[in-house]
Formats: C-alpha cells, sequence, structure tokens
C-alpha cells in the first residue's frame, strides 16, 4: 500500500510507502461507518517533480468493478432529487447533500500521467493518489477540514459551499445553502476555543478549475488534546451532509442507494509541523477498464432538480476530463 500526496500550493510531494507497526502519517476515513485506511511510516519522504519516480505509480493488477455499484442515469437521478426536495420542505431543512456515483469506461489508464495533470491543473487543492491490494483513488479536493499548526496551536477551517460555473452570478439558491455551513462551523468552534476568539473571514469566491464556491475562512486557537474531537462533530459539515447532521445522514442513505466509502469523507496527514485533514472532494476509484468519479450538491427547497444534475456533471470532469 502507499500514497502521494502534494498540500495546496505546494511544488513537493509527500511519499508514504505502508509499513506496519510504523506510527500513522495518513489515514482515509470514509464518510459514514466503514473501512478506514491507515498508512504508516517511519518518516515521511519529501520530494521534488524531478525526483519522483515513475516506478511508483507502477500497479501490478488493478482492481476490477463491482457490479452492484448503483449508478444512476438522469432521469433516476431527478427522482431522487426531487423526493429530497420534498424532504426538505416536510421538515424545513436548511440544506441536504445528495450525490451519484459517475461512470467512465477506459481502455488503459496512466497515473502517473493523470496525477501530474490534476496537480498542474488544481494547484490550490490537495492531490492526492492511494494505491492498496484493493482499491486505487484518485482525487484533487479544494476543501479543508481542519489544519493544525502544532507549535503555535492555531486551528483554521473553511466554510465551503455552493457551486456555479467560474462566469455565472450567484443567486439567491448558493448564498442560502452557504449560510448554514458557515454558522455550523462558527458554533462548533466556539466551544473548542481556549485562547483567543473565532476570527471569521469575509465571505468570497474560490474557483477549482472551471467552478467556483462561496468561501468564508475561519481561524482560532485550541487545546491539542481536544483536535480529534473537533474534527469528529465538525464531520460531516453540512457542506456534505446537511442540517440535522444524523437526520440528513439517514436520508442520504435512503435517497442515494448507494456507499459513499471515501467520498465526502476525509483525509488526515500529519507533517512535523501541521496536521491536516481535507473532506475527500473531487475524487474518483480507479477499476481495470472503468473510473468511477463521484459528485453531489446542496439541495435546497430553491433547487431545480435538472440544476443540480448538470452541477455533477461539472463537478465530475474535474477528474474525468483530464484521464491520461
Amino acid at each position: 500500500m502507499k500514497a502521494i500526496f502534494r498540500l495546496p500550493f505546494e511544488e513537493k510531494f509527500i511519499l508514504i510507502n505502508h509499513h506496519e507497526a510504523a506510527r500513522n502519517v495518513a489515514s482515509f476515513f470514509p464518510f459514514t461507518n466503514g473501512k478506514t485506511i491507515h498508512l504508516q511510516a517511519e518518516n515521511l519522504e519529501v520530494c521534488t517533480s524531478e525526483e519522483l519516480k515513475s516506478s511508483f505509480f507502477e500497479v501490478e493488477n488493478f482492481p476490477e468493478i463491482n457490479a452492484e455499484l448503483n449508478i444512476p442515469q438522469h432521469e433516476e437521478y431527478l427522482q431522487k432529487l426531487e423526493k429530497a426536495i420534498e424532504i426538505i420542505k416536510q421538515n424545513n431543512l436548511p440544506k441536504l447533500v445528495i450525490s451519484r456515483p459517475i461512470a467512465k469506461e477506459i481502455s488503459s489508464i496512466n497515473l502517473e500521467e493523470t496525477y501530474q495533470l490534476l496537480c498542474k491543473k488544481y494547484p490550490n487543492t490537495l492531490c492526492y493518489l492511494l494505491i492498496s491490494d484493493e482499491e486505487i483513488w484518485i482525487g484533487a479536493t479544494p476543501e479543508i477540514l481542519g489544519k493544525f499548526n502544532k507549535k503555535t496551536h492555531e486551528f483554521f477551517t473553511m466554510s465551503l459551499a455552493g457551486t456555479l460555473p467560474v462566469d455565472e452570478e450567484w443567486s439567491e439558491k448558493e448564498i442560502e445553502e452557504q449560510k448554514p455551513v458557515t454558522h455550523y462551523i462558527s458554533e462548533i468552534l466556539k466551544k473548542y476555543v481556549t485562547l483567543s476568539e473565532v476570527k471569521e473571514s469575509e465571505t468570497y469566491n474560490h474557483i477549482s478549475g472551471n467552478i467556483k464556491h462561496l468561501r468564508t475562512d475561519f481561524t482560532a486557537k485550541i487545546g491539542d488534546n481536544r483536535l480529534e474531537e473537533l474534527i469528529e462533530e465538525l464531520h460531516p459539515t453540512p457542506a456534505v451532509c446537511g442540517i440535522p447532521k444524523e437526520f440528513c445522514k439517514e436520508k442520504i442513505i435512503e435517497i442515494e442507494q448507494y456507499n459513499r466509502e471515501f467520498y465526502a469523507g476525509y483525509i488526515k496527514i500529519e507533517t512535523e509541523e501541521e496536521i491536516y485533514y481535507f473532506v475527500n472532494l473531487r475524487c474518483a476509484k480507479i477499476y481495470k477498464n472503468q473510473v468511477i468519479a463521484f459528485a453531489g450538491g446542496g439541495i435546497t427547497a430553491l433547487s431545480s432538480p435538472e440544476k443540480e444534475w448538470r452541477e455533477t456533471e461539472l463537478k465530475s470532469q474535474a477528474i474525468l476530463h483530464h484521464l491520461q
């Protein structure tokens, strides 16, 4: 088992070749209950693009596709979204996040070229590739669930929600979709702050390739003994789930009828100075003859099912359009 990471705005890569009995340096957590993958190593190996060896990307056998995966087509997905909107209205929910797997047939794939292209196209994301005996995941996620500085105890997180093509104007739907995420994060952080107040930025545009999101940043100082507790309470945020959390998780499983696995879960990476937690978005699972991307959107009472379908098409292209 092995993984490679490129942190946002960084040029160097973090390589991990898993060794049992070493310390945990990175982990992949599922959206909800399920398998967690822990990567163990004595130290993080850091290298430049020139030092990166092609042999790291070699795979003996690509996994076979699971025929049981439910992949909804256009009309079926629109029906799922109509059901979600009905539940939102009946229960007066601020939002509910519905997603779908999107399949693309392939005859072959070059993991190294695909990964390098993602790094080039999305410099402000965590670009990763996870290779295990059972599965291969790739992603370029724009969302930080948390970043903790071990020396200063400063914690950073963001409210990232609402999605449009970069050339379109924000509507009431996207603005109202982001508000509950911001409020949710702010209220949780206030419970954990020990050394300062919670600082909240103005809301601004976050550009990720061909799409943009509404983003609000938060910083606060917290004790390291409560870090994991904070992350567990933040995840899953309304940006990938909804409010109230447990009710929305139940409805997501009921409506989507597929296992999100690591999609909308989170990835933890620990370096010497910082601990990072990234929400696993803009990701895909790679099989022998198929790539399954995952994409979703925040559904509100104002949502248009057809527009939400187009949003998932747009998001899935972050990976599917760059396969090599």
